[in-house]
């Protein structure tokens, strides 16, 4: 491949999740932008058996192209870990391979070979003080082309939390909801007055779950902290608008590919996954209706948000097929 390209292997190594599925994505965006038409193979560490790597990168008689990610290599067994090594030494220049490591003892024998063949090596470090969290949410501001004061950035790590996927889902939702250049701390008191435990996103997983008195209790403690009922309505339309993007994706599609077409990390995938068991088409869609009712409610056309919201949780759960 041409200079510009990823390296042919990459050794992604941390254990912060978000981070390294960025990390990760990024260098298979970076392979994708240099060639539209190749192929990911999207596997799991502990699944990958003996040869399938040697088969994935194979020389191709049509010059095709491929991107395979590991992802958990810590898990790979110990046959494979030496076919990896190998590999490393000597890459396909048709193929770029990307493994993902949480780091310490397990699987220490695939970080230091790789190493030592001359992989380009990538090390995502823990976010664990409050100043880096703070940097992370500027961050986040910044690579939508916004600022965010630095008491608002304040303001939000005390009302969402320290989990990074939370904050990075709170200041993608701000960023949509709000206009001035610079989202300031009151634009964060309107939104985010709730505790870290109870955020709209806890909401959605457990009504499209099916488990209502769960979904009601979250619901009402969310309200009295002071969620505000637009951010609730649009974590439930998300929820259901993830179960709708993945159930109606071709079955043939998986992993990488499955994650590349819906437009999600893979982890987020297999959650929604999960929670499709139970859903049907004509359910999904009643319950994206009361949704929309409900957003319509909260933003001025109801008197009572709150009945709005227990009415659309109640509606959701019971949409579910066989309910």
């Amino acid at each position: 491949m041409a200079g510009t390209d990823p390296a042919l292997v990459t050794l992604v190594v941390g254990d912060e999740e978000l981070l390294v599925e960025r990390t990760v994505s990024g260098v298979v965006a970076a392979a994708r932008a240099a060639d539209p038409q190749a192929e990911v193979h999207d596997l799991v560490g502990g699944k990958v058996a003996v040869g399938e790597l040697t088969q994935m990168t194979s020389p191709s008689l049509f010059g095709d192209r491929s991107v395979v990610v590991i992802r958990s290599a810590q898990d790979l067994v110990k046959d494979v870990i030496a076919e990896v090594v190998t590999y490393a030494k000597q890459p396909s220049d048709d193929t770029v391979l990307v493994l993902a490591h949480p780091g310490g003892v397990k699987g220490k024998a695939l970080v230091d070979g790789v190493k030592k063949a001359g992989a380009k090596v990538v090390t995502v470090n823990k976010v664990t003080k409050a100043g880096e969290r703070l940097d992370f949410i500027k961050g986040e501001f910044k690579r939508a082309g916004r600022n965010i004061s630095g008491d608002a950035a304040q303001a939000l790590l005390d009302a969402v939390g320290n989990d990074l996927r939370e904050l990075a889902a709170a200041c993608n939702q701000l960023v949509f909801d709000t206009e001035d250049k610079t989202v300031n701390a009151a634009a964060v008191a309107r939104y985010h007055k709730g505790r870290a435990e109870v955020t709209g996103f806890n909401v959605a997983d457990s009504a499209v779950e099916g488990r209502l008195a769960e979904a009601l209790e979250q619901l009402r403690w969310a309200l009295g902290t002071g969620v505000a009922p637009v951010l609730l309505v649009s974590a439930l339309a998300g929820g259901l608008r993830s179960l709708a993007k993945v159930g109606s994706a071709p079955r043939n599609l998986r992993g990488g590919q499955l994650a590349s077409h819906v437009g999600m990390p893979p982890w987020k995938v297999d959650r929604v996954k999960r929670q499709l068991n139970g859903w049907g088409p004509e359910g999904l869609s009643r319950a994206i209706q009361a949704v929309a009712s409900a957003d319509e409610q909260v933003k001025g056309g109801g008197a009572d948000p709150a009945y709005a919201l227990e009415h659309t949780v109640q509606v959701i759960v019971a949409s579910r097929t066989g309910r």
